[in-house]
């Protein structure tokens, strides 16, 4: 039978009925409190004055107790406990059997407790000291109390001897690890325990009891909910841990397997606290890393302060955004180009596309307005300084060298994982690295691999995590392109990004207007490589008049007709815009309902035949149309009423339509698959005064917000 350890107050009431004994009353965590003799009147109302009854009011110590033992003797009083102490007796009776062997068993864990704290307080003889040890182990394992100081205090004692004796042997050390083994397998170690197996796995790494004895401990930590913050030695232990394993033989094969064994052999783990506590590990590794070079700060300019001293060296002000060490020429020369030709507005009159351009200074005024700006510059603007005035060099020593490549190392394990990705896209997509890392070209190189993977997962939850967490923020998505701090390439892992990004729900004019602004020259060198992705991008840019400078216009153009894949493409988007001018010129009908069953492929036939330029209202309802049928509802200029009704249509279409479709007034989405990510983009649809979203998954907050 299991017990829970008596605490302070549990032992509130003592009946005593036998006049030969003396009344307890309280029970506290050190000590009993002793009773005031005085007079008690019996049931048969006689006096015995030879009976001291009453409350404890002095205390008795545990370490005064000399023995505790359950009263047997023939017609002893029920449920006793016999107290011995210097000068007498004292009983307890409780209310039943079980009270009395929960008082019987925690006085005699407290009072044993009490003798192992003072015997290895004072170590004479180290072998008597490890077999008190081993003793205070089996007591603690084999006692029938539930409490979780009767395995912690037991650690809390080998804790505190180890932290007053550093003259130990290394033999020393180990008898004492694995005698408190059993004790680890269901207890986090003590801080000071921490420190203590953390300097054993600097000193001897390839001792098997870090394989033998630490394993299962750092398993337990990471499968818990732990709290890094308030634990920190035992972040540190792990992290020791894991280094230990990488200096074996077999180095990051070893680790591979203890981050295999974590994750379980099924497709999914069953534990999830085991990545973030994981990820936070290789955080705080990876800043250990650049301590030293953070330390420095204070007493180096800020980075303000750096980029305006880069700008006085230089003595004049930079044309074009300033970029780290990795800048291609043939990409400054084109956003050269681009600037200037931004600045020129004319009327574009091509043979195929006719573009109208108002004289608009938006572009040029965007580039110069951080010029003079006083605000703190974002990640970026911090790491990318003019290659012409200063750079950033990273050097680490030795021992952080390994530490680094051990633990970017573990991200690119995590990485592998599926059903592990989602969440460490999530944990890393605010960008959790020192500056000085993402500015060291080693760990970017490494890092890269993360990166590729996080941009050739097809689902959009990881995907996504590429862009930045909110506007004014930059993300893996920018530091990785042509001309971020972290590219080091031709701008393949761009292409894969905006490649993933463009094939789920960012085919949206925002998206490609930040990449006119932003990078329009990488796309435009991609694409004349041959980059088929990088072609319809530009594609897009003219489709959905993205681009509003002739020169600009002509370039794109230009650039499309230079390659096969660029100019079938272009033939193809001029074909479009013949069609889309067939489609809204005035005529037709102003109302139109599909069949039930139609696809999308019926719409498009369907809306190629002849001219809408006057449809106002649309019924797709119970049909099999999807939100690839957005790309064909934008087309249509007078659209004012749109029936959604049991279709497929979701998200991605629904942000198309905001952004396309103004003059839309009555929507209907009545039992269609839309979730709040694509209904809180109709709030940019200011003329909409009817929206059904009866049975979609509509959250309350949501809307109030669409309200």
């Amino acid at each position: 039978m299991r017990y829970k350890l008596l605490q302070e107050g549990d032992i509130q009431v003592c009946v005593i009925r036998h006049p030969r004994t003396f009344l307890s009353k309280i029970l506290t965590s050190k000590f009993l409190r002793r009773w005031e003799p005085h007079h008690l009147t019996l049931a048969d109302n006689s006096v015995a004055s030879a009976t001291p009854t009453g409350y404890m009011e002095n205390s008795i110590s545990y370490s005064a107790i000399e023995d505790v033992q359950l009263l047997s003797w023939e017609n002893a009083p029920k449920y006793c406990l016999q107290l011995t102490i210097p000068g007498g007796t004292v009983l307890l009776q409780a209310a039943n059997s079980y009270l009395r062997d929960q008082w019987f068993h925690s006085l005699q864990w407290k009072k044993k407790i009490y003798k192992y704290k003072k015997v290895l307080s004072n170590p004479s003889r180290w072998e008597v000291v490890l077999k008190e040890i081993r003793t205070l182990v089996d007591m603690a394992l084999t006692s029938p109390l539930q409490d979780d100081s009767i395995h912690q205090a037991p650690l809390e004692i080998v804790s505190k001897l180890l932290s007053e004796n550093n003259n130990l042997t290394t033999q020393d050390h180990e008898s004492i690890i694995v005698a408190i083994a059993p004790l680890l397998e269901n207890n986090h170690p003590p801080p000071d325990l921490c420190e203590f197996f953390c300097k054993h796995c600097r000193e001897r790494p390839r001792s098997m009891v870090v394989i033998e004895v630490f394993t299962p401990v750092v398993q337990r930590i990471l499968k818990h909910n732990m709290d890094f913050g308030k634990c920190p030695r035992l972040r540190l232990f792990t992290q020791e841990y894991i280094l230990s394993l990488n200096e074996l033989n077999a180095g990051m094969e070893v680790v591979k397997k203890f981050i295999h064994s974590m994750h379980g052999p099924t497709g999914q783990c069953p534990h999830p606290r085991v990545l973030p506590n994981l990820v936070a590990v290789c955080l705080a590794a990876i800043y250990s890393c650049y301590e030293e070079f953070i330390n420095s700060r204070d007493n180096s300019p800020s980075l303000k302060e750096i980029r305006n001293g880069c700008q006085q060296q230089c003595d004049r002000k930079p044309n074009l955004p300033l970029r780290l060490l990795h800048t291609s020429p043939d990409l400054v020369s084109q956003e050269a180009t681009l600037t200037e030709s931004r600045l020129k507005p004319v009327i574009v009159t091509s043979n195929e596309i006719h573009v109208e351009v108002e004289r608009n200074n938006t572009a040029n005024q965007k580039m110069t307005a951080g010029v003079g700006n006083d605000s703190e510059p974002n990640l970026i603007d911090c790491l990318m300084v003019s290659p012409t005035c200063s750079t950033m060099s990273i050097e680490l020593s030795a021992q952080a060298d390994r530490v680094l490549g051990c633990y970017v190392e573990i991200l690119k394990m995590l990485s592998d994982y599926d059903d592990w990705r989602p969440a460490l896209a999530s944990l890393l997509q605010p960008i959790p690295f020192p500056k000085e890392a993402l500015a060291h070209e080693k760990f970017t190189k490494e890092l890269k691999y993360v990166i590729q993977r996080f941009a050739e997962d097809p689902r959009q939850e990881v995907h996504s995590c590429l862009l930045s967490v909110r506007a004014g923020k930059d993300g893996w998505f920018q530091l990785y392109s042509p001309g971020g701090v972290a590219c080091d390439d031709d701008g393949e892992l761009f292409a894969s990004m905006v490649h993933i990004l463009m094939g789920s729900c960012y085919k949206t004019k925002k998206f490609l207007l930040s990449l006119a602004e932003n990078k329009l020259g990488p796309c435009m060198l991609l694409a004349l490589r041959g980059n088929q992705t990088m072609v319809e991008i530009l594609c897009l840019m003219l489709e959905y008049n993205i681009i509003d400078n002739n020169d600009t216009q002509l370039q794109i153009i230009s650039t499309l007709e230079s390659t096969d894949v660029g100019k079938r493409m272009y033939e193809q988007l001029c074909e479009r815009q013949r069609e889309l001018k067939e489609l809204q010129r005035k005529g037709g009908p102003t109302r139109l309902t599909l069949p039930s069953k139609s696809t999308d492929a019926d719409l498009a036939r369907l809306l190629s035949s002849g001219s809408f330029g006057n449809l106002e209202n649309l019924s797709l309802a119970f049909t099999n149309v999807t939100s690839a049928c957005a790309e064909h509802l934008i087309k249509l200029p007078s659209l004012k009423q749109l029936n959604l009704w049991s279709t497929q249509f979701g998200d991605a279409g629904l942000r198309l339509l905001s952004e396309h479709l103004t003059m839309l007034q009555v929507l209907n989405l009545c039992e269609t698959p839309v979730t709040d990510a694509g209904l809180l983009a109709l709030s940019s649809m200011k003329s909409l005064c009817s929206l059904n979203m009866n049975s979609t998954k509509l959250s309350a907050d949501t809307y109030e917000d669409l309200k």
